[in-house]
């Protein structure tokens, strides 16, 4: 018998060393070349993938890294998303205390538009300037200030402006004048002559070869674009071809602009299936699954158009239960609307969205079993930081975000928890702002909201306690309540006879228990009786004081 097919036990080296074995990283490295050419059965739980369900009202994606939910988007039928639209609008106010104006693009609030978006903005520090190679015949401009904007565009004028934030709560969108548009891996801007390349693309040849590739670019006068991160290994022609695409683009806008007064929205950023192949259609996502043919197709030809191999990684997955428990990912969702957030160690994190900011607590929860407490602490907030940094990109919240750590004695355990968090928050496409932990344990960052956070899209706020989160006690009601009768039958002692409280059942309850004798007392004190009667439709916090003879309310809440 061969010794591989003995039925002695074989050993490790003996197995290491058997033709057909093969260790876990050629594994790993043999399934990725698998989904990346698009061959074998779609494994969710194996790579990044991204998952779309498409449904007659709702169009939902999420993003998957190994199975767990890094980013979930949901547009629904007869949402308009205005974020990235460009519009012809009109100046209807210019308030100079506020250093801002206030341009009428057709929507229901007047966008704003600060005196610093409109002025020629640098390029951000995530991009390396590159000098074209025609910048020896480039003109002087003169440079433009705050100052000069309410000159440049008084009311009345037309201003070209795209949007960079859509409206939130009570806000109205917020808006620049620099004006891009976004294609697979360049940005255009044509009213800046800049040249850009990402500072994600750390490797210096192809940053080199990027640069070169750049220069030879016929890009006209008086516009610039930036070389977007997933250029990274990208071939000369495919720049030549996305240039050329971005080009009929801007002039489809200069002829919409053309066609009539403002306002008038001249561009508008595409739906979510379509920015769905556009973004994420890169590298580094290994398939996409789709539960519609049609969507699939859709999705197939814009990847075709970019590239062909990318067609191979996207399916089709026939499900006859919604796609998101197919792949067991619902769960996921529902805990992106939880306060409560557990992690792996037995610790977990609360999350409060409120007006000003976003607070987070770190709490060890059921990890207790450690002897060495700083080491717990240390694997409480390392995780936290992990976690934090995921449900702020799952959850899209952003602004000013304070993150409360558990203390940690030793420095080197803080800056390994702010190392845990910035490496996180690579992954995110939103820019973020994180400073070193305080003395007093706390985390201050800041992350780009564009858009209302998943919980003012899918939520508004209780009618019942009016968005608080809470209601008086019942014993509050009583209290309150027995001392509105005391005003009453003071106010209306020659009047008032028999009077009629009607009160909300939990607060009838109180009464007839805890506070049955008080209520006695108190009647003793009036020449009538005091009827109490209960409606459970009235709200707990409110209540009805009745003259039982008339039937006119003398006092209510």
């Amino acid at each position: 018998m061969p010794r591989a097919l003995s039925h002695r036990g074989t050993s490790p080296r003996e197995t290491a060393n058997h033709p057909f074995y093969l260790s876990s990283p050629i594994k790993s490295m043999i399934q990725k070349i698998k989904r990346f050419l698009g061959i074998g059965k779609p494994n969710p739980k194996e790579g990044n993938t991204v998952i779309v369900n498409v449904e007659r009202l709702e169009r939902r994606v999420a993003l998957l890294d190994n199975g767990t939910l890094e980013e979930y988007t949901v547009e629904r039928e007869g949402e308009q998303n205005i974020v990235g639209g460009i519009f012809k609008g009109r100046v209807k106010n210019i308030e100079p205390g506020l250093k801002a104006m206030f341009v009428d693009i057709g929507l229901d609030k007047n966008a704003f538009l600060h005196f610093w978006d409109a002025i020629p903005a640098a390029l951000d520090a995530g991009l390396e300037e590159i000098e074209r190679a025609s910048s020896s015949k480039k003109k002087q401009q003169q440079k433009i200030t705050s100052k000069d904007i309410p000159s440049i565009y008084p009311i009345g004028s037309e201003i070209m402006i795209q949007v960079s934030k859509g409206p939130i709560g009570t806000k109205g969108p917020r808006v620049t004048t620099n004006i891009s548009l976004a294609g697979r891996y360049l940005v255009l801007m044509p009213f800046t002559e800049q040249f850009g390349i990402s500072r994600k693309i750390e490797d210096p040849k192809e940053r080199l070869r990027l640069r070169k590739i750049m220069q030879k670019l016929s890009v006209p006068e008086g516009m610039g674009i930036i070389m977007r991160t997933v250029a990274h290994g990208t071939r000369a022609r495919h720049f030549v071809r996305d240039l050329a695409m971005l080009m009929e683009q801007w002039r489809a806008v200069e002829d919409k602009r053309d066609s009539g007064p403002a306002p008038l929205c001249v561009f508008q950023e595409p739906g979510l299936i379509e920015r769905t192949a556009r973004d994420f259609l890169t590298d580094e996502v290994d398939q996409v699954l789709c539960d519609d043919a049609q969507t699939t197709e859709f999705i197939r030809e814009i990847a075709g158009k970019v590239s062909r191999r990318a067609k191979r990684r996207i399916h089709h997955l026939p499900t006859t239960q919604p796609i998101f428990e197919a792949v067991n990912i619902q769960k996921q969702i529902d805990e992106a609307f939880s306060r409560q957030v557990w992690l792996p160690c037995g610790g977990y994190i609360v999350i409060d969205e409120t007006e000003a900011l976003i607070s987070i607590d770190v709490n060890t929860g059921r990890n207790r079993g450690s002897k060495d407490v700083d080491k717990m602490i240390f694997e409480t907030n390392v995780e936290a930081a992990q976690e934090v940094a995921r449900q702020l990109r799952l959850r899209n919240i952003g602004g000013l975000v304070v993150v409360d750590f558990i203390d940690m004695r030793h420095r080197k355990d803080q800056q390994a928890v702010y190392k845990a968090m910035k490496d996180r928050l690579k992954k995110d496409k939103a820019k973020t702002q994180v400073l070193q932990i305080s003395s007093i344990g706390l985390m201050e960052m800041t992350r780009q909201r564009l858009n209302e956070s998943l919980r003012d899209t899918m939520f508004e706020p209780c009618p019942y306690c009016q968005g608080r989160g809470r209601v008086k006690t019942p014993m509050t009601m009583s209290v309150e309540i027995q001392r509105r009768i005391v005003t009453v039958i003071h106010k209306h002692r020659d009047q008032a006879g028999d009077l009629i409280v009607v009160v909300n059942p939990d607060v009838l309850n109180r009464f007839k228990t805890e506070d049955g004798k008080h209520l006695v007392e108190l009647e003793r004190q009036h020449s009538g009786r005091l009827i109490f009667r209960s409606d459970p439709s009235l709200h707990r916090e409110r209540f009805l004081i009745i003259d039982a003879a008339t039937e006119k309310t003398i006092d209510q809440a």
